[in-house]
């Protein structure tokens, strides 16, 4: 509030140098447009200036093999290393984090309309963390949760 304010200050005095008579409609226009206007600025000034910097602090003058040789990400020039096995430790882990993480997508909505639903969501969300409970449970006491070397 206090930056649109501001900007709406501003943007009447320059409006007010410029042209006396249109500064009011203009300002009006303004006042409805600000948001668009200001994610316009944004999104035009930082990558801009991005581009800018680089060019700015860019450092040119080292030309040694290794930065003339093409680089791909991931790929080596030199002989392979031997390739490692990832233990099941590693992708479990991996699928139970994203089975636990889920959970956290279902809360928004439920915290949202919470007020509208009152103890009907409290009732089915306690059963939703319940089943995951259990499932917790159930994936601790198979040792899944423990590191094995």
């Amino acid at each position: 509030m206090l930056l649109r304010a501001f900007v709406r200050s501003t943007a009447l005095s320059l409006v007010a140098l410029v042209c006396p008579a249109v500064s009011a409609a203009l300002l009006a226009s303004l006042d409805d447009w600000f948001p668009f206007l200001a994610y316009g600025f944004f999104a035009l000034v930082i990558p801009a200036s991005m581009i800018a910097m680089s060019f700015l602090f860019a450092t040119r003058g080292r030309n040694s093999r290794a930065r003339r040789i093409p680089f791909e990400s991931g790929v080596s020039t030199g002989p392979l290393p031997q390739q490692q096995r990832f233990t099941i430790s590693f992708y479990l882990t991996a699928m139970l984090f994203i089975v636990f993480d889920i959970e956290i997508v279902f809360l928004y909505p439920v915290a949202v309309i919470l007020e509208q639903v009152r103890w009907f969501a409290v009732a089915e969300f306690g059963f939703f963390i319940a089943i995951l409970a259990v499932a917790y449970v159930y994936v601790w006491k198979k040792g899944a949760l423990e590191w094995r070397r």
